[in-house]
């Protein structure tokens, strides 16, 4: 499959962007080939500038549930920009758009409108901070939230044992108050408690890791960090940017009846726009400027255009039928790679959790980030290709997920079985 005219706009657009990208995993690195640039998008196909379609599972990186271009969000959107992209004043439609998601998240009473998910995580530490009057933040190892300083941290010299700084420009400093554990253990989490008595602001955590591909939480992990952070007055922060209205219309915190006390939710959230929220418990929330002295300002935040695609995403989404059909569609879906792969005789894990899965090329279970490093990411690099020639648009990159929408027909689904049955042939056979 020739891509002329995509090759040629990447080395066009890297004369004036950095690696000729606006996100760093776009430029294919992950995969080992040129990207691709999209000319546009429909339901569940995408179009490249050398007319080339594709099958997409990418999604926008997953708030596209209902497909590209739906018309009900388009029409909203077109109705909303009639009457002006951006106010910087409070607008009716910011109040109907937060009383639809308090609806959704129990545990959200009052929230906060950005415009990014890296922006509401940032403003949910701040918080959480300021909230206990201690400085230590506790995340997980491989779960990914935003490019803020204190969050671009790597693992330390030992368990429970503070951060060090995975990126330049990332002061030392400021990594040594961030404690990075493994995803899914809950000894290392009680073990950073006892480490670290009464610093430990918040424990931050994706309830269903998305970032190093999916990995569900194991039974009984979610309510024991709870109850850990209940127990030591710490502030539980969910960041659900992937997981909100995509495993359930209430999240996994609905999925697996957990609660944090703040919860940062993004991509779905704004219809394909960019909006994302900051939200949970009203004592917490009510120190945010301008009732509190914890500052927070964004000048797009609450955007008229993104509120409205906003609206009429979650509209469509509060419909029980919906996640029904994704689930059915993403268990076909699971079902049929498992046993293409079989077939081949290649080893294959694959994690779901609702509309979201990841196929890793290993025979074990993977439950942390080790057991993502541990996989075969060149056969997944020989996988990625075989599917993108025959139409199938996967995440360039072996620890990232698929992601289903409502337009991923059953013909869609056995199509792409079809072209995993002989993409995972060639695999087998190199």
């Amino acid at each position: 499959m020739e891509n002329r005219k995509s090759f040629a706009a990447f080395s066009d657009a890297a004369r004036y962007l950095p690696g000729g990208v606006n996100s760093p995993v776009r430029a294919f690195g992950g995969v080992d080939r040129d990207p691709l640039f999209i000319a546009g998008a429909k339901g569940s196909r995408i179009f490249d500038l050398d007319g080339h379609e594709y099958i997409d599972y990418v999604g926008s990186w997953g708030p596209m549930i209902l497909g590209h271009a739906h018309p009900a969000v388009v029409a909203a959107i077109h109705k909303a920009a009639d009457k002006g992209a951006s106010f910087g004043a409070p607008t009716l439609a910011e109040t109907e758009l937060a009383a639809r998601i308090v609806g959704a998240f129990g545990s959200i009473e009052k929230l906060r409108l950005l415009s990014s998910g890296t922006e509401a995580v940032m403003t949910a530490i701040r918080l959480a901070r300021a909230y206990t009057g201690r400085d230590k933040i506790v995340k997980m190892a491989g779960c990914y939230h935003g490019h803020s300083d204190s969050l671009l941290v790597a693992a330390g010299s030992g368990l429970a044992e503070q951060g060090t700084a995975a990126s330049p420009g990332v002061p030392e400093a400021l990594a040594n108050l961030t404690v990075v554990i493994p995803y899914n253990d809950i000894g290392a989490v009680a073990q950073a408690f006892e480490r670290h008595p009464g610093r430990i602001a918040a424990v931050l955590v994706e309830p269903v890791a998305a970032n190093m591909g999916v990995v569900a939480p194991e039974p009984g992990y979610l309510e024991s960090l709870r109850q850990l952070c209940t127990d030591n007055g710490t502030v539980l922060i969910f960041d659900e940017v992937i997981t909100g209205f995509r495993v359930a219309f209430g999240g996994a915190q609905e999925r697996y009846g957990v609660t944090a006390d703040l919860t940062c939710l993004g991509k779905i959230v704004g219809g394909g726009l960019p909006l994302a929220v900051c939200g949970g418990r009203a004592e917490i929330m009510d120190l945010l400027a301008p009732l509190g002295r914890v500052y927070q300002a964004g000048t797009l935040s609450g955007n008229p255009i993104a509120t409205a695609a906003a609206i009429a995403t979650l509209d469509i989404l509060a419909e029980d039928r919906v996640y029904r059909e994704l689930e059915s569609a993403a268990a076909n879906l699971e079902a049929g790679l498992a046993q293409a792969a079989a077939e081949a005789g290649v080893p294959l894990t694959i994690n779901r959790v609702g509309s979201i899965l990841s196929c890793f090329f290993t025979n074990r279970p993977v439950r942390n980030f080790d057991d993502v490093r541990a996989t075969d990411v060149a056969a997944f690099k020989r996988f990625f290709s075989h599917m993108l020639d025959r139409g199938i648009y996967l995440a360039p990159s072996a620890y990232e997920a698929m992601f289903l929408s409502s337009a991923h027909t059953k013909q869609d689904i056995d199509r792409t079985v079809e072209a995993a049955r002989a993409s995972f042939q060639a695999v087998a056979t190199r």
